[in-house]
């Protein structure tokens, strides 16, 4: 994989802001640091810097779920609505946690990424209710469990942000604490991630990333007003290169799941087409013999993808904070896989 002449033919490597960084078992083997984390004091990104990943986050969500499966705590089968003390509304329930993890529930979706003009419609979301106000999953249900069901749980795969705050929810009812806090101590901290966290937006550590809007008339503005004031299970964490590449290889070093639950992650659960499909909580491209894993995020002022490439002990992710699509990048990687 010739990492430099990737990246050399990307259109937008030379208006990217952010990193990209390629990693083996010793250490850097490419990397790009861009643009700047804070563009009015001009204070350059760097490779220890953090970024928010959006849905990159389900990745950790998925983690955590499958972490309480093998704690005993929670099952595959489990139904929703006997995990959870609220009233669901318009959720079926024959919905399990199996549905939830793989994108196959059907619930309706507060965020719903299948439509057209998903951004405006969030938009319009958060003009309703507040972003500095989405500090606690329970939020969430509010514009959840009056939507109608999309389809049957279980027929076909459907992206859903929705399903995935509904896990968050789950931990909570598992573990007894915080979604937020879970995650902080069964992986955060047991993997020593020195800079991966759900920081306020409002008060972000040094060292992290703003992200950044351009508007029509060109002005660049911070994400602050666009985005939750802290990050849920479908979305809002912060996290750095270095923090992804131990994730992965913590992963499967077997350090953060058993081996049959590890199995059951990265199985290809539902597939998407020929080469893709997903996991519990995790995406999966087989071309031949190869397979990489991955996870991918985008939302106002931000775009990321993480790749695990198992044959060659690689991690190669990239964490931008404009919404300059890094996809093309990201494809150009599979085809070379």
């Amino acid at each position: 994989m010739d990492l430099e002449r990737i990246w050399n033919s990307w259109h937008d490597a030379k208006s990217f802001s952010g990193v990209f960084s390629a990693r083996d078992e010793h250490g850097v083997i490419f990397e790009k640091c861009c643009g700047f984390r804070n563009l009015s004091e001009k204070l350059p990104n760097n490779s220890d810097t953090a970024f928010g990943i959006a849905s990159g986050t389900k990745l950790f969500t998925g983690l955590a779920v499958c972490k309480l499966i093998d704690e005993r705590k929670l099952s595959l089968d489990d139904k929703l609505w006997d995990v959870l003390p609220y009233d669901h509304g318009l959720i079926n329930r024959k919905v399990t946690i199996y549905h939830l993890l793989t994108h196959t529930s059907g619930i309706g979706d507060y965020i719903d990424e299948e439509t057209p003009n998903s951004y405006e419609h969030e938009q319009e979301l958060t003009n309703k209710y507040p972003v500095y106000l989405w500090d606690r999953m329970e939020y969430y249900l509010q514009m959840i469990t009056p939507l109608p069901q999309k389809f049957e749980p279980g027929s076909r795969f459907g992206y859903s942000n929705a399903g995935f705050v509904m896990l968050g929810l789950v931990i909570e009812a598992a573990s007894g604490k915080s979604y937020q806090q879970y995650v902080k101590d069964e992986i955060i901290h047991k993997l020593n991630l020195r800079h991966t966290g759900f920081y306020r937006m409002d008060a972000l550590p040094a060292n992290t990333a703003y992200g950044y809007i351009e508007t029509e008339s060109g002005f660049w503005q911070t994400n602050i007003f666009k985005l939750p004031i802290i990050g849920g299970s479908d979305g809002g964490l912060f996290t750095c290169a270095q923090d992804l590449d131990i994730l992965w290889r913590a992963l499967f070093d077997g350090r953060i799941l058993s081996d049959n639950m590890l199995q059951a992650f990265l199985k290809p659960q539902v597939k998407r087409n020929d080469v893709k499909s997903y996991g519990l909580g995790v995406y999966r491209f087989d071309h031949g013999k190869n397979t990489v894993f991955y996870a991918v995020g985008g939302d106002f002022g931000v775009d990321f993808f993480t790749a695990y490439f198992p044959e060659k002990k690689i991690t190669v992710s990239a964490l931008g904070n404009t919404e300059i699509d890094t996809f093309p990048l990201f494809n150009m990687l599979l085809s070379e896989s």
